[in-house]
């Protein structure tokens, strides 16, 4: 069992075993986010490093660049050791970047960034067709169902339909629920989006800033087996089966479900 996990300390002055124990608590502490099964999606993980010229020998013997292999069979550890189920023949790829991308993970105070990455094996029997849609069964959205096309790029959910952030610009919610609709108000105005994945063939589902942990909740229950999983990693995506049920905030219920006209 990993017995260095502590509370974060200065980081100045530190050896490469120091170094080490820290990004390793940082991986750990969002891996342990992944709870409910989330970490099964995984298939690649990027460690990004933003590390100077005068830090980089330190991060790179710190990050056994030296030794390939050694530093995700400790990673792999972390997840035996804190029941991470990681699935078999997982990635891991580092990265010496000169600034954290601003899709990562980051600790800055480490310069260090994660990207968690998810793929799902293609069924060709059940690949999902040109057209799927998605239903209101509980809740009040703009539409009662909305159709689904590949080509549409990346599809919003939320309340309200355009939403300012902090920067000027606008997040337009394809699925809606109006905000002056009461039951709406835990649902968040950046809560989820559907995205088309070709490599998988699905639409997936991806929680967003609003609706994960310790905000509102997003869930997908199966209709397989129902059970229901819920989201707390952004970068996660979720592939969906016709039936599969998203509930958000536990008041709005969503239905995905294929179009095979």
């Amino acid at each position: 069992m990993f017995d260095f996990f502590k509370n974060k300390t200065d980081n100045k002055n530190l050896d490469a075993k120091g170094l080490r124990d820290l990004l390793l608590q940082f991986v750990k502490e969002e891996l342990q986010r992944l709870d409910g099964g989330e970490g099964r999606g995984i298939t690649a993980m990027q460690l990004l490093v933003a590390a100077g010229d005068g830090d980089r020998f330190l991060y790179e013997t710190a990050l056994y660049v030296n030794e390939p292999g050694k530093l995700q069979e400790e990673i792999q550890r972390i997840g035996d050791n804190y029941a991470i189920d990681l699935p078999e023949n997982w990635k891991l790829e580092l990265l010496f970047v000169q600034v954290l991308p601003a899709g990562s993970i980051q600790d800055k105070s480490l310069k260090i960034g994660v990207i968690f990455s998810s793929a799902s094996p293609v069924d060709v029997k059940s690949a999902i067709p040109a057209k799927a849609a998605i239903r209101i069964i509980q809740g009040v959205a703009e539409q009662q169902e909305y159709i689904l096309e590949p080509a549409a790029g990346r599809i919003n959910i939320g309340r309200e339909k355009n939403v300012q952030a902090t920067d000027g610009s606008y997040r337009i919610n394809a699925i809606a629920f109006p905000a002056e609709n009461d039951s709406n108000k835990y649902i968040s105005r950046q809560h989820a989006h559907l995205e088309w994945d070709s490599t998988a063939a699905a639409f997936k589902l991806y929680a967003d800033e609003g609706g994960v942990p310790p905000g509102n909740k997003t869930k997908i229950r199966s209709a397989k087996d129902e059970s229901v999983q819920k989201l707390n990693s952004t970068q996660i995506g979720h592939p969906l089966g016709d039936g599969d049920q998203v509930i958000l905030a536990d008041t709005a219920v969503l239905v995905f479900q294929l179009i095979t006209t």
